[in-house]
C-alpha cells in the first residue's frame, strides 16, 4: 500500500498518519515496524516517529511473506466470484468445510486457496472472515492481508457485514416473518452441538436471526434468515428452537430422506470494502440439489 504526501500532511509523524488513514490496530503497526521493508519512505526503512514532507512516498508492506505453516495446497475445485489483493470470495461447494481439522487436512476452502495462490507464486495465510458449516453452501469472506482482515472483523463486530441465506424448513412456519432473540451455548454432552438457553446461563452468548417466509408447500416453508450474531449453529439451532428444523439437518432435525444435506444457502454479503470503504453486494447462486428441491416443494418460485 502506498501513499503520496501532500501539503495537508506536511510535518506530521508516520504514526499520526496512520491513524488517521488506516487506524492500524496495535498487532498490525507491530508487525509493520518490525519487519525491514515494513515502512518505507522513497523506498527507505523508517520509524513511526519519522516526519513526512510533501512529496514523499509511504510504502506500507502488507502482503504475505510466508504461507499458513502446514496448510497443504491442493487442487480442488471452488469458484471464485470476486478477488483484488484484499479480499478473495468463494462460493463454497456443500460438503466442503471451510478450514483444516484432524480429519478433513486436505478437501477445505483453505487448502483450495492455498493451491490457487501457491500456482500464482503469492505467499498465502487464511483469514476467514466468516465461516460456514461443510454442508452449508455459498459466499464465505476471506482477507488477503492484516490489514483487510483488521478493518472486517471490525466491521463484523460493528454490524457492517449483512448476511442472507436461504432455507428449507421442515413444516409450515406459521408467521410471515419475525425475530429469534434466543441466546445459544455450547451443549454439556458435546463440543459440536449447540443449544438454547436463558440469558443467564453459563456460556451463554446472546444470538439473533430476522427471518421472513419466500414461500410455503409440500409441507415445508422456504425463508430468507439475517443473522445479526454469528454464532456456530446459529440458524440450525434457531429455527429448530421454533419447531422448523431445517431440511436435511441430522443433527438438529429428523433426517427423513428428503434431502442429503440441511438445505441452507449463503446467498449474499454486503460489507464495506476494507481497502476503500464502498459498500459491496454479491450473491451466489442457489446450487442446482437445492433448485432442484425448491423446484420440487415451491412450484414457480424464481430466486
Amino acid at each position: 500500500m502506498q501513499f503520496r504526501i501532500t501539503d495537508a500532511d506536511d510535518g506530521i509523524t508516520v504514526r499520526a498518519f496512520l491513524a488517521a488513514r488506516i487506524a492500524p490496530s496495535v498487532k498490525m503497526l507491530k508487525y509493520l515496524k518490525y519487519r525491514d521493508d515494513g515502512i518505507l519512505v522513497n523506498g527507505e526503512h523508517v520509524t513511526v516517529r519519522h516526519r513526512l514532507r510533501t512529496g514523499e512516498t509511504l510504502s506500507l508492506a502488507l502482503t504475505d511473506r510466508e504461507n499458513t505453516e502446514k496448510l497443504q495446497p491442493v487442487p480442488l475445485d471452488l469458484p471464485i466470484l470476486y478477488e483484488d489483493d484484499d479480499i478473495v470470495v468463494p462460493n463454497k461447494p456443500a460438503r466442503m468445510p471451510t478450514h483444516p481439522s484432524r480429519d478433513h487436512e486436505r478437501d477445505t476452502v483453505a487448502n483450495a486457496l492455498a493451491f490457487r495462490y501457491r500456482e500464482k507464486g503469492i505467499p498465502f495465510v487464511f483469514r476467514p472472515v466468516n465461516r460456514l458449516d461443510r454442508d452449508t453452501s455459498g459466499l464465505l469472506l476471506i482477507a488477503r492481508n492484516k490489514l483487510a482482515a483488521g478493518r472486517l472483523t471490525r466491521a463484523m463486530q460493528s454490524g457492517q457485514i449483512r448476511k442472507t441465506y436461504i432455507a428449507v424448513l421442515e413444516g409450515d412456519l406459521p408467521a410471515e416473518e419475525g425475530v429469534i432473540d434466543r441466546p445459544l451455548r455450547r451443549s454439556a454432552e458435546s463440543i459440536i452441538v449447540r443449544e438454547v438457553c436463558s440469558p443467564d446461563a453459563a456460556g451463554a452468548e446472546l444470538s439473533v436471526t430476522h427471518y421472513r417466509v419466500l414461500a410455503r408447500g409440500g409441507g415445508c416453508t422456504l425463508a430468507e434468515a439475517h443473522p445479526l450474531t454469528g454464532r456456530t449453529h446459529q440458524l440450525r439451532v434457531h429455527f429448530a428452537s421454533l419447531g422448523h428444523p431445517i431440511v436435511g439437518d441430522d443433527l438438529y432435525g429428523i433426517p427423513n430422506g428428503r434431502f442429503a444435506r440441511q438445505a441452507l444457502h449463503a446467498r449474499s454479503l454486503v460489507f464495506p470494502h476494507p481497502a476503500t470503504g464502498e459498500s459491496m453486494t454479491l450473491s451466489a447462486p442457489i446450487p442446482p440439489d437445492m433448485d432442484e428441491l425448491i423446484g420440487v416443494l415451491f412450484p414457480g418460485v424464481n430466486l
